[in-house]
């Protein structure tokens, strides 16, 4: 899967730099290859990404088999889970192929 411009690549190695150490808030995509549902939520996300950059927000991926330890910390059982931090602090969580607007809502509420 493509990581575009504005799109981080979140993986164990450089979670706590990227998502602890940030400020403001930050959006994550728990995704794998094989996952049907993530391809749907994919290009929801990248157009989150492109529209709330300006806003601040940083908008991440996970590859959940790539990355066990992060997956296995937020105790994410099923994909797509999109997980969001506020200054580097778990905030929210949303399970499944949700519509465009479950997740614009859950941006503007932690905004």
């Amino acid at each position: 899967m493509s990581v575009n411009g504005n799109i981080v690549e979140i993986t164990d190695q450089n979670f706590a730099e990227t998502i602890e150490g940030a400020t403001g808030l930050t959006m994550i995509d728990f995704w794998a290859e094989w996952c049907g549902p993530c391809r749907v939520v994919a290009p929801i996300v990248e157009a989150l990404a492109d529209e709330y950059a300006e806003s601040g927000v940083t908008v991440g991926k996970l590859d959940v088999d790539q990355n066990p330890d992060v997956t296995v910390r937020f105790a994410v059982r099923s994909i797509p889970s999109v997980l969001f931090f506020k200054d580097g602090e778990h905030v929210d969580t949303v399970v499944g192929a949700v519509p465009r607007p479950t997740l614009e809502a859950k941006i503007k509420e932690h905004l």
